[in-house]
């Protein structure tokens, strides 16, 4: 009964360190988010491999919940219920190439059946690893999984009656899963969501951003977020400016190296209305998104348009702001809702920037966003992912309500 009660987090763990600039980190920060907000004990366990991961209490007591440092709630736009448990991993562990010295390894064997599992009502992970090991020692687990793969799911682990649910986000990695050995009943398929302060109207932070981007005499701003590789239709989008001298574009995200290639690229075509941020901190990301004219959503086809999470889609939406978008099949389900203003076909540099001028006069910019685009995306917040989510988990295994 006494370890029963010791048995309250809902655990959401990501093998890697905080914070980065990476999608998945994004994704996965703000699903534990969106729990947190709806008053469970959540706390998201990430690895630390810091020169204080070698301080003899942190390797000692590695799991102590605590409130997230001010970088990773600015770096992710986190509110202050999500609790944090970075867990030590001091050299010589991912630095010697051995089972023994393996983060992974580690995290799987040592810490969590040792130190968290006894404090553990839900485990939520994209690491299969992890989620094999909370099945093995009788733990509820839920798992993401969200690009397609060709190995087997092992028929032990997705039909013990521990392994809750598998989560994806598009019906054709759905599709895969099940071939791959997933039972169709444990599977569902499930959007991302919008950080909620994304509704936040933010009119000084948006006046300096348009005073900063729109330069020589331009008065219409294009901004794309997202990865900077060329499958998200960045190529296509510097042609697309070269089409529209007079529009300003801006595209934030992107790692340093992915910058520097896209600036000489745009550089080499003499294409000099079009911007590369870099990271732009989620902090700020959401007036940058309120001051856009335009937010743009270009892909190119190939297999990633199957399957390419649409985690932009939601945080444009919450824009308020008009949205042309490539049509993909990951997107196809967007096609009679409001929110995309205009569809083109990929890898057509013309074709988009034709939508983009006919939109530039049909849904010009308004400073408070279209209200048919703020109502429908209220339905896609994490917080009301996550309580779907645990709609599919008896509610004897939710989490404590801790308010």
């Amino acid at each position: 009964m006494k370890n029963a009660t010791l048995k309250k987090h809902y655990i959401f763990f990501i093998q890697g360190e905080l914070p980065k600039a990476e999608a998945h980190l994004v994704q996965s920060t703000n699903a534990a988010n969106g729990a947190a907000n709806l008053g469970y004990s959540t706390v998201l366990v990430y690895l630390n491999k810091k020169l204080e991961a070698i301080n003899p209490v942190n390797l000692t007591l590695p799991f102590r919940p605590r409130k997230a440092p001010e970088e990773i709630i600015k770096y992710y736009n986190l509110q202050d219920k999500l609790k944090v448990a970075p867990l030590p991993m001091p050299w010589p562990i991912d630095h010697l190439k051995s089972k023994f010295t393996n983060s992974n390894t580690i995290a799987a064997k040592y810490y969590f059946p040792v130190h968290i599992f006894p404090q553990t009502k839900l485990v939520h992970s994209r690491n299969w690893n992890l989620i094999k090991t909370a099945i093995k020692n009788g733990i509820p687990a839920i798992y993401e999984h969200h690009h397609h793969e060709d190995k087997q799911f092992e028929p032990e682990i997705v039909k013990s009656p521990f392994f809750k649910l598998a989560i994806t986000v598009v019906d054709t990695i759905r599709e895969s899963m099940i071939k791959n050995g997933m039972p169709s009943e444990k599977v569902i398929t499930l959007h991302n969501g919008f950080n909620r302060s994304f509704m936040i109207r933010q009119p000084e932070k948006v006046a300096a951003w348009r005073e900063k981007l729109l330069i020589n005499g331009r008065s219409q701003l294009v901004v794309y977020a997202g990865a900077l590789q060329k499958f998200k239709g960045i190529d296509v989008l510097i042609d697309v400016a070269a089409q529209m001298p007079n529009v300003q574009f801006a595209c934030a995200g992107g790692k340093s190296t992915e910058v520097a290639h896209y600036q000489q690229l745009a550089k080499e075509k003499q294409v000099d209305n079009i911007i590369f941020l870099g990271y732009v901190l989620h902090e700020q990301l959401a007036s940058l998104l309120q001051a856009a004219d335009i937010l743009a959503h270009p892909h190119c086809s190939g297999k990633a348009a199957t399957f390419t999470s649409p985690l932009k889609l939601f945080d444009y939406l919450a824009s308020g702001n008009p949205i042309v978008a490539t049509e993909i099949p990951s997107l196809k389900e967007f096609k009679n809702t409001p929110a995309i203003a205009a569809w083109c076909e990929p890898d057509n540099p013309t074709k988009f920037a034709e939508c983009l001028q006919q939109i530039l006069v049909t849904r010009p910019r308004k400073v408070e966003g279209y209200a048919d685009i703020i109502e429908y995306v209220q339905q896609f917040s994490w917080e009301n992912r996550a309580a779907k989510i645990l709609s599919y988990v008896d509610e004897s295994l939710h989490p404590q309500i801790i308010s």
